[in-house]
């Protein structure tokens, strides 16, 4: 009776809530958040850098997130690649100094603050000829004018970053006298023209004095208050904003050290100056400003411009814009037919003529319709991640951010069980369902930003195994049982598996190996194909005949193993092999083929083992020592429950081990060899008792059967900055942002899915003569993009 409700009510929903009414929704949703984003920039200004020095919060302890873009974390040999060749000065009083020694340090750890605090420090980097000069003027007065004065003559050299910035030891000499604040204003007027005059040539930063903690403060401090510092600040953007009368001034406002401050000023030690974290995250904030626009790291989206459109980018826009007009005018010219042979009512009967005339659909409208689909979802893919309409944040990871997720997808899928409609091992249901959770759990890894925990990062790499050893699995067995070598198969797999990821390095100009995952099911695919279409082809039916053939074909998954074997600790060969052309355009990542050798070396045996498994487990169901009915276990009972046993305490083990890892490079070396130990268990544990094979979870099912969709949208569309932050597309509520993200994502992922099935029926056809031609016009297609990606990477140089 349960069942029976539980169904009903699952048809009433879909009659009312489809896909399709969820897609509507979706296109409806970026509608209305692309105009509200593009209204805001409008209003608020498109000017990132701005929103950097002014404003953002505290995503966890040290951990500083700017309002509406991502900040980086600069090296020391980024910091000094930057700053090569540059003078940078920083004019002020002590808070100055230490901001100044903060910065330094990012460029030199080893720096000391040593020396006489009230005087000039300088510091030179010689092998990146970097000079960084603190000057001393702890009151903004005739001293600092003439500093800054000797900077705008045309024979001095001007520095190329000026950060300057004083007020407290006015406040303090003076006893906090309104004299003294009258007598601020007028030398900071006097010094604003001169400011403004270098700022045309060089960066001008004028920081705004951080709060105080009263309560520390020494006796000969107390008169230094909050209120007086926020007059004195008042003061200094007043004046310093109205230098020229009719422009913006070119003088910055470094405000965003005060909302640092608020945070963070109980922790000072005198009350006046800030903890070292605090100074650290503000030097940062100063070297994001100066240094993006130049390096311009992924992860670093504040202060840099928007990406220039390359030629085949503009190629692109212009294939999608003539798609989506032939298809409206196809559907015109359609919709127009269609209203001629609409039913007409006979006058004298009264009754409706039906024109019985089956219209079936076109190649032409099918492929100009996904055409035109596709162009609209990757117009939405560059207005995320390249156009700087919606926002990015920085991840930042906590056990909550990971863990409650999981807990709360595990109850779902728990939930949404149903029957399968076979109870054979590793049936088409529970692959489903296996790559479902799977990709979900992977999904909820990368967002928040859990890769920084390793014991979550080594479990990690076992489901991206388990991917890789369920992918082997399917292929061998396909080849295996149906012994179907022909090319319109492997056409097939090879445009589903692809065609997403080359529209993507097309729309979004990244290379090919960006998406790693797919390369490596790719090579592998063609790895388990080309080893068993080798002479000689050794399939099931023919092994049936002669128990010969098993050991032929054992000799064959021998030879690929030692193959694997020698490419695995041979970097040189292996190396040599992928750079050269056109594979070296395929499979370099920044100017290299390591990125690619660690993808591969990292999960090299996996594929191996999945072969391995099905050739067994299908040896074994042929010789029927498996009892795979409904309800029963797969071995004996004794031999069941001792395998299961063993299963638990493997997967316990394994678990155990990967949680206590200490070092990433020491266990990335064993995880090769190891992951399998988890991944039998799991099968195992999975599939030994009969009732366990003969359910599976629908909710996990159904995102199983998008998950390779799902694992490359969420690149741009998900995640932001190449995966390495967050899309936000609400600001200022990160739970209604993920739901609404999540839930236009999966509709992308879905419907791009279909376009794949759609275009893969129409673009491989079966017919060989047809398919041979479709391949001359693929692989000259592909020369095409292959010489204007040349072309391009030379004018970038």
């Amino acid at each position: 009776m349960a069942a029976l409700a539980y169904n009903l009510g699952k048809r009433e929903i879909n009659h009312y809530f489809s896909v399709r009414s969820a897609k509507v929704l979706a296109l409806v949703a970026v509608l209305l958040l692309a105009a509200c984003h593009l209204a805001s920039r409008r209003y608020r200004g498109n000017d990132s850098c701005e929103y950097l020095l002014s404003s953002g919060r505290f995503l966890g302890e040290k951990v500083w997130q700017p309002h509406s873009c991502m900040m980086h974390k600069y090296k020391i040999s980024e910091a000094k690649n930057c700053l090569v060749d540059k003078h940078i000065a920083f004019i002020g009083d002590s808070r100055i100094r230490q901001l100044f020694y903060s910065f330094v340090k990012i460029i030199n750890p080893q720096f000391k603050e040593e020396g006489n605090k009230h005087e000039n420090i300088p510091f030179e980097d010689k092998t990146a000829s970097v000079k960084v000069d603190f000057l001393w003027h702890p009151e903004v007065n005739g001293s600092m004018k003439q500093c800054i004065k000797v900077w705008t003559e045309d024979s001095i050299a001007k520095p190329h970053v000026i950060v300057a910035g004083a007020a407290t030891w006015s406040i303090k000499i003076h006893n906090g006298s309104s004299e003294a604040l009258s007598q601020y204003k007028m030398n900071i007027t006097s010094i604003a023209p001169l400011l403004e005059k270098l700022a045309k040539t060089s960066d001008v930063y004028w920081v705004l004095q951080d709060p105080v903690y009263e309560d520390l403060l020494s006796e000969n401090r107390k008169m230094i208050t909050n209120e007086k510092i926020d007059a004195y600040n008042e003061a200094a953007v007043s004046i310093l904003n109205s230098s020229t009368r009719n422009s913006k001034s070119n003088v910055k406002m470094f405000s965003v050290s005060k909302l640092i401050a608020q945070e963070t000023i109980m922790e000072s030690l005198d009350g006046l100056h800030l903890p070292e974290s605090s100074r650290e995250t503000t030097a940062m904030i100063l070297m994001n400003v100066y240094c993006n626009k130049i390096l311009k790291p992924v992860d670093g989206s504040c202060c840099q411009p928007r990406p220039p459109v390359t030629l085949i980018q503009k190629l692109a826009a212009c294939f999608f814009t003539l798609s989506i007009i032939g298809y409206l005018i196809f559907y015109i010219i359609h919709r127009n037919a269609h209203r001629k042979n609409k039913p007409c009512t006979d006058l004298e009967s009264g009754e409706e003529k039906k024109n019985i005339i089956n219209t079936p659909v076109s190649s032409l409208e099918i492929l100009l319709q996904s055409f035109c689909k596709l162009g609209l979802i990757m117009a939405y893919f560059y207005m995320c991640d390249r156009a700087n309409l919606f926002m990015k944040e920085n991840k930042f990871y906590t056990h909550s951010s990971f863990f409650i997720p999981i807990i709360y997808i595990l109850v779902l899928g728990v939930f949404y069980n149903e029957n399968t409609k076979e109870t054979k091992v590793l049936n088409r249901e529970q692959t489903d369902e296996w790559k479902g959770w799977m990709q979900l759990v992977i999904l909820i890894y990368h967002i928040s930003g859990a890769s920084t925990f390793l014991p979550v990062y080594m479990h990690i790499r076992v489901l991206v195994a388990a991917y890789l050893f369920q992918t082997g699995y399917g292929h061998f067995s396909y080849f295996w049982i149906k012994g179907d070598f022909g090319i319109y198969r492997v056409c097939q797999v090879l445009f589903r598996l692809n065609f997403l990821v080359v529209v993507l390095c097309i729309v979004m100009d990244r290379p090919y190996q960006f998406y790693y995952f797919v390369p490596l099911v790719t090579v592998w695919f063609m790895v388990i194909y080309v080893t068993l279409a080798l002479w000689p082809q050794i399939i099931q039916k023919k092994a049936n005949g002669n128990c010969f053939w098993h050991f032929g074909l054992l000799l064959k998954l021998g030879f690929l193993l030692l193959f694997i074997c020698f490419l695995a600790y041979s970097q040189g060969a292996f190396e040599k092999i992928f750079s050269l052309w056109p594979l070296s355009k395929c499979f370099e990542l920044k100017g290299n083929v390591y990125e690619w050798w660690f993808r591969w070396r990292l999960d090299r045996y996996v594929f191996f083992h999945g072969m391995l498994f099905a050739f067994i487990y299908l040896a074994l169901q042929k010789r029927q020592i498996l009892s795979e009915g409904k309800g029963e276990p797969l071995f004996s009972n004794k031999i069941s429950n001792f395998l299961l046993f063993i299963s638990v305490v493997s997967f316990l083990t394994y678990s155990i081990w990967a949680s206590s890892c200490k070092n990433k490079a020491e266990c990335n070396e064993l995880h090769p060899s190891v992951s399998v130990v988890q991944i039998l268990a799991f099968i195992l544990i999975r599939n030994i008792p009969g009732y366990a094979r003969s359910v599976y979870s629908s909710f996990f099912a159904w995102f199983g059967k998008i998950s390779l969709e799902l694992f490359i949208c969420q690149y741009h569309i998900w995640l932001a900055a190449d995966t390495r932050g967050i899309l936000v597309l609400i600001p200022g509520n990160p739970m209604l942002n993920i739901i609404v993200s999540t839930f236009i994502f999966v509709c992308v992922a879905h419907e791009i899915s279909q376009i794949t099935n759609d275009l893969a029926q129409i673009i491989i056809p079966k017919d060989n003569s047809s398919l041979l031609k479709r391949l001359a016009c693929i692989a000259a297609f592909f020369c095409g993009l292959l010489i204007l990606s040349s072309i391009q990477d030379k004018s970038k140089h």
